[in-house]
């Protein structure tokens, strides 16, 4: 446990001295805090009025911006310490590889979710000083949305990190799995396959294994019971799931999927030649 914690110490202390990490900052920390800030100062009362508005903008830039990032910073973890010799350097002392690893991920995924932790705490502590009335439940449940999508994301850079040799091809990789996912983002492009005459509970199954969708509607869901904004296919998702369901698998199921590649990865980076 204790190599383990210090690899993530590195790895934080790596992170902190890269470019990347304060461009991240940046967008999340400061532009994500903008929307909330606006956002509460629209708001006389904090209903879901000026909040609401926000939180759409947060998840659109969330959905578009955060996946890609924690990709193209993280994919380049492992394969980029085997080019740069550092991982040879690293194994020569007494560290397992289970604790490189792991501790690597621990790392990296706090550099990766403080920032857009922050923004939101931001934004709650700027509608507390205004005077606001916050949804806390809201505000809790959107953080844990905002965990499994972190969680997801660093669970396949790992994963593409550890059974690609070259930064080149990790990050080329990257981006395939970008591209692919944010081509199913929207499920209103749902009624554009329904013309293949493929069942409808099929299509939206197919929808619903995608992280990033299931992030947008569990996010939604949350200042928007209905589901409205989806269109028809909220009918079919809450009379299927129910809200609360639909909530939790949301949570759970990205989580899931994040540890799977994580763990998957892990297996190939002890059973490959690492050097």
């Amino acid at each position: 446990m204790k190599n383990l914690m210090l690899i993530a110490y590195l790895d934080i202390k790596e992170s902190l001295r890269s470019k990347w990490f304060y461009v991240y900052a940046l967008v999340f920390g400061g532009l994500m805090a903008l929307f909330f800030i606006t956002g509460v100062s629209d708001a006389v009362v904090m209903g879901f009025t000026g909040l609401s508005r926000m939180l759409l903008i947060f998840i659109q830039v969330t959905i578009i911006i955060l996946p890609i990032f924690i990709l193209i910073t993280t994919v380049k973890s492992i394969s980029g310490d085997r080019e740069s010799n550092v991982l040879e350097y690293m194994l020569s002392f007494p560290v397992s590889l289970k604790d490189y690893y792991w501790g690597k991920m621990l790392g990296r995924f706090l550099t990766v979710f403080m920032p857009v932790f922050l923004a939101l705490v931001l934004g709650v502590i700027f509608g507390l000083i205004k005077g606001g009335n916050l949804p806390w439940g809201m505000v809790f449940l959107y953080s844990i949305l905002l965990f499994s999508l972190c969680f997801v994301f660093l669970g396949i850079a790992f994963f593409l990190s550890t059974i690609v040799k070259s930064t080149d091809v990790a990050l080329g990789s990257s981006f395939v799995v970008w591209i692919v996912l944010l081509a199913f983002i929207d499920i209103a492009l749902i009624g554009l396959m329904l013309q293949n005459r493929v069942g409808d509970g099929t299509i939206i199954t197919l929808a619903l294994l995608n992280p990033i969708e299931v992030f947008r509607i569990g996010a939604i869901s949350l200042f928007d019971p209905e589901l409205t904004v989806i269109g028809p296919v909220a009918y079919y998702l809450l009379d299927t799931l129910g809200s609360k369901l639909l909530i939790t698998y949301a949570i759970i199921y990205p989580i899931v999927i994040g540890a799977l590649f994580a763990f998957l990865g892990y297996i190939a980076f002890k059973k490959k030649d690492l050097l």
